[in-house]
């Protein structure tokens, strides 16, 4: 199921629970593609695993490297808004910005912080999921600088759901 062409975007698929799903696992980098090692691997994943995608309910979840303020440079196809166009044309959301009613590119919680300086903040994690899995959406809350950056220069986002039967 996993396609080598996008070594770290993996796809699993998670029974057992209340419900099924397919989790994608990202960390968008892969040195070795020449068009785009970047958000454009998240472009061709989504892309490529489209029947997956539309067969479940869907979450995609990990470091993206991306954000809308760069799609002005290089990744002129597969850059960060035609991404979540795309993921939107599946019905799948990112819910960040559902929870807290704000467009792409103006987040106002930092997930990633350059060189571990507090003055470089950016947003480029992200979770996406199925509009049949965000309808259960309680909340979505960032993790405080000043405690994580001693382990990572990103912070944890933790996203709740409702409990559910189906």
């Amino acid at each position: 199921m996993h396609n080598e062409d996008f070594k770290t975007i993996v796809p699993i698929s998670v029974t057992g629970g209340a419900f099924n799903f397919n989790l994608f696992a990202v960390w968008a980098f892969n040195p070795d593609d020449r068009d785009g090692k970047y958000i454009t691997q998240v472009w061709k994943a989504i892309s490529y695993y489209d029947d997956l995608m539309r067969s479940e309910p869907t979450v995609i979840i990990g470091d993206f490297n991306s954000n809308v303020i760069w799609d002005y440079k290089k990744h002129k196809s597969g850059n960060h808004s035609l991404v979540v166009k795309a993921l939107e044309e599946k019905g799948i959301y990112s819910m960040y910005h559902l929870h807290h009613k704000l467009m792409q590119g103006k987040e106002l919680h930092p997930t990633f912080y350059l060189y571990r300086h507090k003055n470089k903040p950016y947003h480029i994690d992200y979770c996406f999921v199925s509009e049949s899995v965000a309808k259960d959406l309680i909340g979505v809350e960032v993790g405080d600088y000043d405690y994580w950056i001693k382990y990572s220069d990103h912070v944890p986002m933790t996203i709740d759901f409702r409990n559910r039967t189906d």
